[in-house]
């Protein structure tokens, strides 16, 4: 059974499982370790209800039969202490991560840290770095080993962000700010997505989060080209919708605190939208 058990995991990539980042990787610990003190406990219970089940069969005549039997002091010990210790443990565990992992804990790495601004919109992402300037829509870029400071905020109803190989989930919700430290150790691409339920557009609610060397992170911040992103961009953005991935130039750093303070008004939130025709998706603007 524990071999199967592990061969099913072998596929388990980009996943929990699969970390790239040092949160994460603490992540896949505490639910190994989780997972390890309750096996303590289900493997010997399931064994013993086996056990007893043979042993108390019909056909055994050793088995002594007590129906006036009530109580056992030695029984209810065993009974009553093996779940305690389970719970005494788990609440340990559970008590080191949640302050060793607090999102805004700083995590160190190498070289300056990189400073994020998410704003959840419907349904797609917008990534801004006010101090390189850029507007990135549905793409999370980030160099390897620096220390990432995201700041995040929803433009519309409350959602989550999670990219499961870089580290923990948090939500995000209108007129609030969330913080997350992260740091990425390994190149690579893989998949961010929102895991609250916000509307139709929901489940293609996901942006790509891309790990670069130092050298292919400045490259890619010299790439943003188009037109500048500003406000007017930004409103043009927020209508409910999906969006392709674009980088662009950010031409006002303070557009996140003016979503933040709500001085640009959000969005009414998800409205059913046209199902998606054979032809394409006519929510993709």
């Amino acid at each position: 059974m524990a071999l199967a058990a592990a061969s099913t995991l072998s596929g388990c990539n980009g996943g929990v499982l699969d970390p790239t980042g040092t949160v994460a990787e603490q992540n896949k610990e505490i639910l190994l370790g989780s997972l390890a003190i309750m096996l303590a406990i289900v493997i010997p219970t399931a064994l013993a209800i086996a056990g007893f089940a043979w042993w108390f069969r019909a056909g055994n005549p050793r088995a002594r039969y007590r129906p006036d039997f009530e109580y056992s002091g030695q029984v209810e010990l065993v009974v009553w202490s093996i779940p305690t210790l389970t719970v005494m443990l788990l609440s340990g565990v559970i008590w080191i991560g949640a302050h060793k992992l607090d999102p805004a804990e700083p995590v160190p790495g190498q070289g300056d840290p990189i400073e994020i601004e998410a704003i959840s919109l419907d349904w797609k992402w917008l990534f801004l770095y006010p101090d390189l300037k850029i507007a990135s829509v549905n793409q999370l870029v980030a160099p390897v080993g620096a220390p990432l400071h995201l700041r995040m905020t929803s433009a519309s109803v409350m959602t989550a962000f999670f990219v499961p190989q870089w580290g923990s989930m948090l939500y995000v919700m209108n007129g609030m700010t969330s913080r997350l430290n992260l740091r990425v150790d390994r190149p690579g691409e893989t998949l961010g997505r929102a895991t609250q339920i916000s509307g139709d557009g929901f489940s293609d609610m996901q942006f790509s989060a891309r790990a670069l060397s130092r050298a292919a992170f400045d490259d890619w911040a010299k790439s943003a080209s188009g037109p500048d992103f500003d406000e007017a961009a930004y409103r043009e953005l927020e209508k409910q919708g999906l969006a392709a991935p674009q980088t662009r130039l950010l031409a006002d750093p303070e557009l996140f605190a003016d979503v933040v303070s709500q001085k640009i008004p959000p969005a009414p939130g998800p409205t059913p939208s046209p199902r998606p025709s054979p032809l394409g998706d006519p929510r993709v603007r």
